[in-house]
């Protein structure tokens, strides 16, 4: 069975909302779409899952604290502080906080508005 199969839930995650920006006035072709920032603190030994797509929602991850473990395709990939990683359409991860202290990140990405 591979590590996808037994993603595990959401645990120790906090998700607060920075600012959203309405596209639809902004960019022609893009009514009903915002951007969106938030604030994501993973405590020690969190998940940020399931297992899940980033199909219609792209973005990118920066670090400000702590070191985030993004799993994908049976792969872990650690990243600290700076520039972490995008979320395209071929994106299918779940998140993990291996580490001793809160990880930290700033996630931009464009949803749809609800």
């Amino acid at each position: 069975m591979s590590q996808e199969q037994v993603s595990p839930e959401t645990k120790g995650v906090a998700v607060t909302l920075l600012a959203t920006v309405d596209l639809g006035p902004e960019i022609e072709g893009m009514a009903g779409r915002q951007l969106r920032m938030r604030l994501v603190t993973i405590e020690p030994g969190g998940v940020f899952g399931p297992l899940h797509d980033h199909k219609d929602r792209p973005g990118i991850v920066y670090i400000l604290q702590g070191t985030i473990t993004d799993i994908r395709g049976g792969v872990a990939t650690e990243y600290g502080p700076g520039v972490g990683w995008p979320e395209d359409r071929n994106t299918l991860h779940w998140l993990e906080n291996r580490g001793a202290i809160p990880a930290v990140e700033i996630s931009v990405d464009i949803v749809r508005q609800a």
